[in-house]
Parts: C-alpha cells; sequence; structure tokens
C-alpha cells in the first residue's frame, strides 16, 4: 500500500474521530490513529520520499524566508529580458549577518503556481540570480540558495533566450565567486535547473527532500522506455538526503517531523537556523583562498564517486 493510499485511512481515521460522541469508541480510535501514524512513516522507501517531496502542503520557499530572515528586500530583473517569478532573490538579514537569498519558488495553489510557473525557472530567472551573486561577492555577502525544482523549465521560448547557457554559467560563476555558499534543498532538486543553485560551500538538505539528474519518472522513461516503473527508478537512482549523505555529496540533513516539515515547520526552522549559524560561522571565518580551494576539491571528489 502506498503511503498516498495509507494517509486516506488516516484521514478517514481521523474524520470519524471527530463525530464520534462514544469515550470507548474515541478512545478505540486515538490509539488506532496513533498506530497508523507511527507506522506509515516508519521505514519509508525512495518512493516514499519522492511523495513526501512533492506533497501538496509541503512548506515553500516563502515560508522559510518569512521564518528564517527578519528583514528581506526582494530584488526584481535580469537587465537583459524580465523579472521570472519562479526565482526569488534579495537581500536579507540572517540574525545579525547581512546575506543574499535566492530562492526557486512554487506556488501554494493553482493560481500562484501559475504565476511562478511550477517553480521551474526560465533564463531570465537564472541571470537573476547571477546579477544578485556578484553583487553579493562584491559587498561581501555570504549567499543562502533555496533549491525546489523539478527542473528548468523546457519551453521553446527559454531555449531561444538561452537556457543551457544560463543554467551553464550559474555553474561556473558560483564556483568561483569570493563569498561564502550556503545551497539547501527543501523538497525537489532536479536535473541542472537545481544543479545552478547547488553549487556553493555547503549543501544541506532536508529529511524527506530530494536530488537527483531528473524526475523518478523521466528516469524510467529513459533506461527502459517505461514511465510507469518510476517507483523502481527511485530506488536506483539513490536520490534521498540519506542517500546522497553517505556518498558524501551533501554535508547534512536537517531532520523533520513524522509525516513532513508541513507538520511542525517551526521546529524544521530552529534546525536549519542553528546548521546556518554553523555554516556561517565556519565559513566566514576561512581564509578565502582555502574556501575557494575547498569548494573545488569538494566538486572534484563528487565528480569520482
Amino acid at each position: 500500500m502506498s503511503l498516498l493510499e495509507k494517509e486516506g485511512q488516516l484521514e478517514d481515521l481521523q474524520k470519524q474521530l471527530e463525530l464520534c460522541e462514544d469515550p470507548v469508541k474515541k478512545m478505540q480510535l486515538e490509539m488506532q490513529i496513533q498506530d497508523l501514524s507511527m507506522k506509515m512513516y516508519h521505514d519509508l522507501d525512495a518512493w516514499d520520499r519522492v511523495y513526501l517531496a512533492r506533497h501538496p502542503h509541503r512548506p515553500k520557499a516563502q515560508d522559510y524566508l518569512q521564518s528564517l530572515f527578519h528583514t528581506f528586500y526582494e530584488m526584481h530583473g535580469d537587465r537583459h529580458y524580465g523579472d521570472d517569478r519562479s526565482i526569488i532573490g534579495g537581500i536579507a538579514m540572517f540574525e545579525q549577518t547581512p546575506v543574499t537569498v535566492i530562492a526557486q519558488a512554487k506556488g501554494k495553489d493553482l493560481q500562484e503556481n501559475l504565476i511562478r510557473n511550477f517553480g521551474m525557472p526560465n533564463p531570465e530567472g537564472y541571470r537573476k540570480a547571477l546579477r544578485l551573486a556578484k553583487e553579493a561577492e562584491k559587498f561581501h555577502r555570504p549567499i543562502i540558495t533555496f533549491v525546489d525544482t523539478s527542473g528548468a523549465y523546457p519551453g521553446k521560448g527559454a531555449e531561444e533566450r538561452g537556457q543551457a547557457e544560463a543554467i551553464a554559467q550559474c555553474l561556473f560563476t558560483f564556483s568561483n565567486l569570493k563569498t561564502p555558499i550556503i545551497c539547501i534543498v527543501l523538497s525537489e532538486g532536479g536535473s541542472g535547473g537545481a544543479l545552478a543553485f547547488s553549487v556553493g560551500d555547503r549543501l544541506i538538505m532536508l529529511e524527506n527532500a530530494i536530488y537527483s539528474i531528473l524526475s523518478p519518472e523521466g528516469f524510467a522513461s529513459i533506461l527502459w522506455k517505461d514511465g510507469s516503473r518510476a517507483k523502481e527508478a527511485a530506488e536506483v537512482m539513490k536520490l534521498t538526503a540519506a542517500d546522497l549523505k553517505d556518498k558524501e555529496i551533501i554535508d547534512a540533513i536537517i531532520r523533520e517531523p513524522l509525516g513532513g516539515a508541513q507538520n511542525d515547520l517551526e521546529a524544521v526552522c530552529d534546525r536549519l537556523r542553528d546548521a546556518i549559524r554553523s555554516a556561517l560561522a565556519d565559513l566566514t571565518k576561512t581564509k578565502m583562498n582555502q574556501l575557494l580551494k575547498n569548494r573545488y576539491e569538494k566538486y572534484r571528489k563528487i565528480g569520482v564517486i
């Protein structure tokens, strides 16, 4: 039984509990709910993590920005074509430290998703990120990126405006930026669209986030010519936070509450805040030449795994 089906069972039990007036029956339902909740989120497989990463109620980048930064000035446009609403970027205060924040943003409903292009950036989004990153380097501000995309937008217009080149420029530029960079994978980290925001000194993932070369559905379609084998593909791809930590591709995992970050966003933000604070303290005291050398070696090591 899939996690989605188990969640349906849980919702049915909760509805019965709300309507129940018999104290004994109520106690039995409460015990059933507690038991099912513990079992359904115990020993999750890769496909369960994919489901949780895509959960419709999962917090978006906007939620983390509001909680982690007490001041945020959003900046718009790439100074070439336009403003991509799937990328939120600007200057923020993390506790007492000014930082530049660049986040891939999905919508919370259909209307906002249409505005945000379902979190799939166009070239102007990546060029906006580059503009903000170079400004951060100029003023010696650390950069914090939030990754949450199924991939860069693959439309005709995006290709005509240089989608691949914009992503490549991000990879090239972020690898050499003379300022600390912390990258955080919130939910989905898919393909080059996510990789463009993932070159930094620390790569952190939430427990139920995924990070991969493409979606499990796309992987199955290419490898086996059968998109229905996505669950099998998810296991083969090793896309979970635990898998990537074992391979030393990511540096830290932020633990989530039972059922996902949506069940206790404040607790997740507290853990994420501690991780950012620790990373900034370590990175800001590292000499710039050493910082760049460490960043280079970090990704050279990944390349030979």
